[in-house]
Formats: C-alpha cells, structure tokens, sequence
C-alpha cells in the first residue's frame, strides 16, 4: 500500500515515540492480550515504514492502540489504488488469491452500511459495522452477522448484531461447559468473508476448528491458523432481530 509505511512514521513520531519506545510498549501489550504476535521489534517497524514488507492485523491493532487511533482510521488514512483492490475481489480467480502479509481483515473494514441497517436488508456476508463515536477509544467493534454465516445458527441467526472485543483473541482451550451459551464465540476473518464460531485449536497451534452448531445443518471447517483464518475479537454481546 503506496505511503502506508511513512503514514506509520509520522503516527510514531507525532505520538514522540522512539523505535524502542514502540517495541516496548508492544511488548506489555503482547503480554496483556496473551498473545506474541502483538509484539514489534524495533528493526521490524523500521523496516515497515520505509515500505520494506506489509503489515498483520494484529500487528496493526498493537500499532493503532499504541498511537492513540483505531486500526480504522490508520487504513483510511491511505486509500488503495485499484490493482491493489483486484488482488481481493471474489469474482478473481481462487488460485490468484494471497494473503497480502495476512492483513485479512483490510478488506471487510470498508463493508460499511447505511444508518438504516437495523431495518434495512440482511446482508449476504457478515460485515464489521461503522465504528461508533463512543467505541473508538475502545477495543469494541460491532459487526452484522449475514445470511451466509449460519454455523451457529439458531443460536446466532442472519441478520444479528455482534459486539465484539478485539482485544480478546487468545482460543480458549476445552473445558466441559455447562451449557452452549458458556462456550466463547468467535469473530473470524479469512479470504472467504467474516464469519461467526466456537474454536478449537490443535495442539500444536497449526489447525483451527470452527465448530458448527449441532442443529445448524452445517459442518465444522478446518483452517490453517493465522494463514488461512484469524480472530477479529470474542462476540460479548448478541441482539437479534425479531422474527415478526
């Protein structure tokens, strides 16, 4: 993304923040959020803002809380050109399809809609809502659950509205949960859309199971973690919509 990585600089630098200073408050957010991948290196970041590789979501989020803004607002502070955008539209062939540097969630945080979206329509895929006045200092981001994202249905039906704790991506291992409503649900990403789910991680941090509800007439999916699927955040909260 042309300019992205001196956009970066100049966050850095009017927040008075060194190289090091960065890496170490990253570093007490990795150990926050329990999960390494929030961590940046110095050499890393200065390697980013002269524009010498791409950025992850979770690299993204750790910068943005760091610089005082939400990961929104950074990436609309550089618009993509048009080759940039083929490069995810679904209509391309699925062979052409790539991670840009895992940066999966870029695509959805565009797939904003009207301020009648309660009311209005379902939408076909899941979609990250506009981000509230009241949120955007906070980890919390809401999203519209699609017609295409059932796996949990009934429990999590089209056309749900999701409150979502981004700061909250650590998979919970197995336990015995005494009832469904116990067991976390996910926010997720991947190069087929947003979707809802319970998960299950293999043991050796290679596979990520979204499980389907029982009574939901689909099936579990298995994705190779954080290069096939990341996790947006941990669903707190669920309104749905009446069924009159």
């Amino acid at each position: 993304m042309a300019g992205f990585g001196e956009i970066l600089r100049s966050l850095r630098l009017r927040s008075g923040l060194s190289l090091r200073d960065v890496k170490d408050r990253s570093k007490r957010l990795a150990v926050l959020w329990g999960n390494q991948s929030y961590e940046i290196s110095a050499s890393w970041l200065a390697k980013l803002e002269v524009g010498g590789h791409e950025i992850s979501v979770s690299k993204l989020i750790s910068l943005a809380k760091i610089y005082s803004k939400p990961p929104e607002e950074i990436l609309y502070l550089c618009e993509p050109s048009l080759a940039e955008v083929k490069l995810f539209d679904s209509s391309a062939s699925p062979n052409t399809q790539a991670l840009a540097g895992t940066g999966l969630l870029d695509k959805y945080v565009g797939w904003f809609l009207s301020q009648n979206f309660i009311a209005g329509p379902i939408p076909d895929h899941t979609t990250l809502l506009p981000l509230d006045d009241a949120l955007a200092a906070t980890p919390y981001r809401q999203a519209l659950v699609g017609k295409g994202d059932t796996i949990l249905d009934p429990m999590i039906r089209p056309g749900a509205i999701l409150k979502i704790d981004s700061s909250k991506k650590a998979i919970e291992k197995n336990q015995e949960w005494t009832h469904d409503f116990d067991r976390p649900i996910y926010l997720l990403c991947t190069h087929q859309g947003l979707l809802t789910g319970w998960c299950e991680l293999d043991e050796d941090g290679l596979w990520l199971t979204v499980v389907a509800h029982p009574i939901s007439g689909q099936s579990s999916q298995q994705w190779r973690y954080r290069k096939e699927i990341e996790v947006v955040g941990r669903v707190i909260a669920v309104s749905q919509r009446s069924n009159s």
